[in-house]
């Protein structure tokens, strides 16, 4: 029997869903058949999204969730659950990625990227761990980069919150997998969404990132990443865990 990338009867919480790679994750697991919850920082910011989804058939709600509250973490994993009825698949896709030389980074700098990146991926993925093994199943599947993977300058802290993300993939993997529970990771590289548009503008930068994509040397676009997440949500993963699949045409095989 060939194994299955359908969704249908799982529900899924995508945060930073509003735009971008989020969102696009959102379309592609409504489009496989689950039900979505987003994940907000501003819950009124979306309701064209939940248009969208429901279009396909498939249940969706907006969230209140800033990954850099806690509180918020609790609040809206139980309210994700109450209006789906079940937490089975966490899509750990907020994150933040300031820009500054090493030298010039400030604490304040250093904590909110931490904060955001691998505070809130920790704590999203403990909670909803929680539910999921209460139930015997989950799918967790956190966003790193590349970054986590190669250095690219001006950007130390985001590179370190992602490497960490790759590690902590392979701990809760290692943890809950004998309870019905995996965790996996994407790495993509540069992708065309409303957060890289401004260093994407600059047409020296653009060259060389194109350059560095070595295989493939062109931008990436959301729905050449979102093909993995399905997979890593479907019963075709089933005997994958502590995985991270790269999606940057190239780059870290040079």
């Amino acid at each position: 029997m060939l194994p299955t990338f359908d969704l249908s009867g799982r529900t899924a919480l995508v945060t930073g869903a509003a735009r971008g790679l989020g969102r696009a994750i959102a379309l592609a697991l409504a489009e496989a058949g689950a039900d979505i919850a987003l994940g907000l920082r501003n819950r009124d910011s979306a309701s064209d999204l939940i248009g969208e989804i429901e279009a396909t058939g498939r249940r969706a709600f907006a969230v209140q969730l800033d990954v850099g509250d806690i509180q918020q973490i609790d609040d809206g994993i139980a309210e994700a659950k109450r209006l789906l009825g079940r937490l089975d698949i966490l899509v750990n896709n907020a994150g933040i990625a300031p820009t500054n030389p090493a030298e010039h980074v400030t604490e304040g700098d250093f904590d909110a990227t931490l904060a955001v990146n691998l505070k809130g991926t920790f704590f999203a993925s403990q909670r909803a761990g929680r539910l999921m093994l209460e139930q015997g199943f989950g799918r967790i599947i956190n966003v790193s980069s590349q970054a986590g993977l190669v250095a690219l300058p001006g950007e130390s802290i985001y590179c370190m919150t992602k490497a960490a993300i790759i590690h902590l993939t392979k701990c809760l993997a290692v943890e809950w997998g004998d309870r019905g529970v995996t965790v996996n990771a994407i790495a993509p590289t540069f992708i065309e969404t409303p957060g890289t548009d401004k260093a994407l503008s600059d047409p020296a930068f653009r060259a060389d990132v194109e350059d560095r994509i070595a295989a493939l040397h062109r931008i990436g676009q959301p729905q050449d990443v979102v093909g993995a997440v399905v997979f890593l949500a479907s019963p075709a993963a089933a005997l994958i865990t502590g995985h991270t699949i790269v999606i940057d045409g190239g780059w870290t095989a040079r």
